[in-house]
């Protein structure tokens, strides 16, 4: 598997990263990701390990932190030096009522790195990621914060996720006007069916060295190969569950089935899957780290892990971007009338 940079940091990750947010269930959102039993993950991981995936994702609000226990066991056979483990902090997690046990203040950063470390079982976490912005907190007190954690050594790398153009730009220029540890990651939704990532978070991920790492590459299920015009949404497709499917603004299904069909073409032309070829186009773009991907089983897993070491061709990615190419929202498509002095990322 390949490796890549995480942005503009010495930092190597894979290609693909494993998302363990199917581990502890722990309520009915999670349950519709998946319900992995502790011997499935630790299967699962030693799957991953053994194609060069020893990259793992996680968060301290997911199941309410069963994700990170789970992970934290199902790696406990491993050398430390060997994985690389990304969690994150920032929402509530269910338990935890009081008004300071959310958000990116410096008590609660504080405490629930403390607790994702108990969880997992490890005295430092790879990359530490904020799971949304605080508009609440100073970004100054945010950034302290996390800068100690980096000298104290029980963070090697700070990433951020959901951000907005504005957000990371701002927490960059703090970092860089003390001197502090900047955020080398963006963890950022980014699919075939979901590019809005390109029309500010991709240029200046590429101007400040910022490697995004990806979350729902299949958009929400929508490019697993079981979604086409004229068929009913598959048994137990998350899609059908309306209270855990993404809350924005949702595609059109004539949009969804248009990106589908080009990606049937590709399909026949490679021999691979649908998922495959969409996990493919999105290892071909710019400021791309890593896809976090996810898995029910090892049949999905190996499947999913299938769609590195190959490479769609010029032609394949042209026909992928003619079909998937979004409305633009005010600036971007007056920007795009004048590339001559606004080039596209892309």
């Amino acid at each position: 598997m390949e490796y890549r940079s995480l942005g503009r940091s010495g930092l190597k990750v894979p290609e693909l990263c494993f998302g363990t947010g199917t581990f502890g269930a722990g309520n009915e959102f999670f349950k519709a990701w998946g319900e992995t039993s502790q011997d499935e993950a630790k299967k699962l991981i030693d799957v991953c390990m053994e194609a060069g995936c020893n990259f793992f994702d996680t968060a301290d609000v997911y199941s309410d932190g069963a994700s990170e226990t789970m992970l934290g066991k199902a790696i406990s056979h491993l050398k430390r030096e060997d994985v690389l483990i990304s969690t994150k902090a920032t929402f509530r997690q269910g338990v935890l009522k009081g008004p300071n046990q959310v958000g990116s203040s410096r008590y609660h950063l504080l405490n629930a790195l403390d607790a994702s470390l108990k969880r997992l079982g490890t005295d430092y976490i790879d990359v530490y990621h904020l799971h949304a912005f605080d508009a609440t907190t100073p970004v100054e007190e945010t950034l302290d914060t996390l800068n100690t954690m980096v000298r104290a050594g029980k963070v090697r790398y700070i990433a951020c996720s959901n951000f907005s153009g504005w957000h990371l730009m701002k927490s960059l220029s703090v970092s860089e006007r003390y001197g502090w540890a900047k955020y080398v990651g963006h963890q950022v939704y980014y699919s075939l069916v979901g590019r809005d990532y390109e029309w500010e978070l991709m240029p200046l991920a590429l101007d400040q060295g910022v490697g995004a790492l990806v979350w729902s590459p299949l958009g929400w299920g929508r490019l697993t190969g079981k979604i086409r015009r004229g068929q009913p949404l598959p048994e137990g497709s998350r899609l059908q569950n309306k209270s855990v499917v993404d809350n924005g603004p949702l595609p059109e299904d004539e949009y969804v089935y248009k990106v589908v069909d080009a990606i049937d073409e590709v399909a026949k032309e490679t021999g691979k899957t649908v998922p495959q070829i969409a996990l493919n186009w999105l290892l071909r773009r710019p400021t791309v780290s890593t896809l976090v991907i996810g898995a029910r089983d090892e049949k999905q897993l190996r499947a999913n892990l299938d769609a590195t070491g190959w490479k769609l061709t010029p032609e394949q990615i042209a026909k992928l971007d003619a079909a998937s190419d979004p409305k633009l929202a005010y600036p971007y498509w007056h920007q795009r009338q004048f590339e001559e002095r606004n080039p596209r990322a892309v």
